[in-house]
């Protein structure tokens, strides 16, 4: 298979063979719509089963070569690969256009999308708000940064309505998403090996309220509020008491209550999930729910059963009366912080936090206030460990460990009764562990089987 499009002078190069970049082949090659690939890796994994799916498209691996991106017309770039690198700027400045799978999938569909994003939440978000619909009787499909690759929810026919957690990577390279409902839950500093500054990261988390027909945002993070004109309706949420045609949190009767304005809805004991992180989760799906038109007694029937998502805040297990809590998915200091703040505020002794990893360039100063406030003792980890534990040193106990056996047999001997022990690592896990999946799933089982 040639570069050339059928009926045109134009080329197309997917850039990238990951998920996202074998989906973008798959819609392509059911469309016969020709393609060519390129990949910076050597040998990308899964790229002998590619080329036998694909046999005749030309695929290039290694470096990217600006001699032959500045060829294209189209480049279809996955969201991994910065539109930043020398090769791919080339291009754009020679006038290729550039898009992602998001944008391919929204000039497709005609169905409503709710679009979810934020540095934090934003999964567990988006399986509640799927859950609800399902419930309500829709028919929906969720997918995007989290599970099913979107273009990938097309092979199963258009459904009446799209949830998709998106990331800042894949709303750079989007200008068609027009949201049913828009959120960006919060933003905190990550992506900074990417991203130069934390504008550059809010203008690219902005880019999924362009359009929207109404939105959803924190009232307590004002980096999350919508740049949007009056005219278009919107549903705040927030931990603290909510104003009218808002949902929010309520003291009542002696208990806390989820609640829209001045009514209650449900005490937050009735939530699954745990800890005040997960209480603002739950208010976000209300309230997307809520502009999507989803019947309220559905919803929080949903918060009722949802036990959440692994390797989020996740229980493992419980020894000699410490609790263990497995947050893999916390790869950033503001997941990390929600993570620590939550659960320091509900157990009755104190933290003892794993944390460390690859921090991609980011500073770890926003830690030390819940750390000097809810944990006793750190144990360091990874490659930026060190770092880490420097920034820390004088708000808690340091200790350090070179693997996830040594850190969770250590923590074992430092939580007493009462305490917990959570891995939040505020960090990535690609210098340790393939993904936050594995690094969890490592934790979990030192928890399981051993002395704890």
């Amino acid at each position: 298979m040639s570069e050339q499009l059928i009926g045109s002078d134009k080329h197309r190069m997917i850039i990238g063979l990951g998920k996202t970049g074998v989906a973008c082949a798959r819609y392509f090659a059911a469309r016969n719509q020709l393609f060519s690939v390129a990949d910076s890796r050597e040998v990308p994994p899964g790229l002998t089963v590619f080329q036998k799916e694909f046999p005749e498209v030309q695929v290039s691996t290694g470096p990217f070569s600006s001699d032959l991106l500045t060829r294209m017309n189209e480049l279809i770039v996955s969201p991994g690969v910065s539109l930043k690198e020398p090769a791919i700027a080339a291009a754009i400045a020679n006038g290729a256009e550039t898009m992602g799978d998001i944008e391919l999938f929204c000039r497709d569909v005609n169905a409503a999308v709710i679009a979810i994003t934020g540095s934090n939440g934003k999964s567990t978000v988006t399986t509640l708000v799927g859950l609800m619909a399902e419930a309500a009787g829709i028919n929906v499909a969720v997918g995007g940064n989290i599970g099913v690759p979107v273009l990938d929810l097309l092979n199963n026919g258009e459904k009446a309505l799209y949830v998709l957690e998106l990331s800042s990577f894949q709303l750079e390279t989007t200008v068609s998403l027009r949201a049913q409902v828009a959120v960006m839950l919060n933003l905190s500093s990550d992506h900074m090996d990417r991203y130069r500054t934390i504008a550059e990261y809010h203008q690219a988390k902005q880019v999924i309220y362009r359009g929207c027909h109404s939105a959803v945002f924190n009232r307590d993070d004002a980096l999350s509020h919508p740049l949007l004109p009056d005219k278009v309706p919107r549903t705040p949420f927030t931990l603290q008491e909510p104003d009218l045609g808002q949902y929010g949190l309520r003291h009542e009767q002696g208990q806390v209550w989820i609640a829209y304005g001045v009514k209650c809805l449900m005490p937050v004991n009735d939530i699954r999930i745990r800890g005040r992180h997960n209480h603002a989760n739950a208010l976000a799906a209300l309230a997307i729910g809520h502009e999507a038109g989803f019947p309220l007694p559905v919803m929080l029937k949903v918060l009722e059963t949802f036990s959440g998502l692994p390797h989020r805040c996740q229980w493992v297990a419980e020894k000699r009366g410490v609790n263990w809590f497995n947050d893999s998915k916390a790869t950033n200091t503001g997941a990390a912080i929600a993570s620590i703040e939550g659960l320091g505020a509900e157990i009755d002794g104190s933290l003892v936090l794993i944390a460390g990893g690859d921090g991609k360039g980011t500073e770890f100063t926003e830690l030390q206030v819940p750390v000097a406030r809810y944990v006793k003792a750190l144990i360091a980890i990874g490659v930026d460990g060190p770092r880490l534990a420097e920034c820390l040193e004088a708000c808690t106990t340091i200790y350090s460990a070179e693997t996830m056996a040594e850190a969770v047999a250590l923590a074992g001997r430092v939580a007493t009764a009462g305490d917990a022990v959570l891995l939040a690592p505020s960090c990535a896990s690609f210098d340790m562990f393939q993904n936050f999946e594995a690094r969890g799933e490592v934790f979990t089982h030192c928890v399981e089987t051993g002395d704890g």
